[in-house]
């Protein structure tokens, strides 16, 4: 098995109802939206830096972890999976839009996770569903990959 280190910015804490945003013009993290009453992060959300994704922005990143983190802090990770997914715009645009799931290096809980259960995917995947109708979009997952592939996917630029 790969394991690689990846360096991880936390936009949003896990259980955090706000989502932040990393400026890179102003350099620092922006109020982008609050989510509705009851919904919530299930994770640590952020991003790797030095990566692009289809859209423009770093690569996504889900942080499955026991320790309390916040907005802008770096975290050493090794990558787990990904879901892969395409997400419709409302104007009928289609953008790959992959979200990779980590663990902290020094994670106790999440140490021997090697692949990340199948309910938990599901899980994962239904949050990103009912985020992504918010804003009008259709998230739509199209499979998943173990750490392997999911790191040959990652092109720092």
């Amino acid at each position: 098995m790969i394991i690689k280190e990846l360096h991880v910015v936390i936009e949003t804490p896990k259980g955090s109802s706000e989502k932040y945003d990393f400026d890179p013009a102003s350099r620092f993290f922006v109020l982008s939206e609050a989510l509705p009453a009851g919904m919530m992060f299930p994770f640590d959300m952020g991003f790797i830096p030095g990566t692009r994704a289809e859209d423009g922005n770093p690569l996504n990143v889900m942080v499955l972890s026991e320790f309390k983190t916040f907005t802008g802090c770096m975290i050493k990770c090794r990558l787990i999976g990904a879901i892969k997914a395409v997400i419709y715009e409302p104007d009928g645009a289609q953008v790959r839009m992959d979200r990779y799931i980590a663990v902290p290096f020094l994670s106790r809980v999440y140490k021997e996770l090697d692949v990340v259960p199948d309910k938990l995917v599901r899980e994962l995947e239904s949050f990103f569903v009912a985020y992504h109708g918010l804003e009008g979009r259709l998230f739509k997952p199209a499979g998943y990959l173990d750490a392997a592939p999911a790191y040959e996917q990652i092109k720092f630029v």
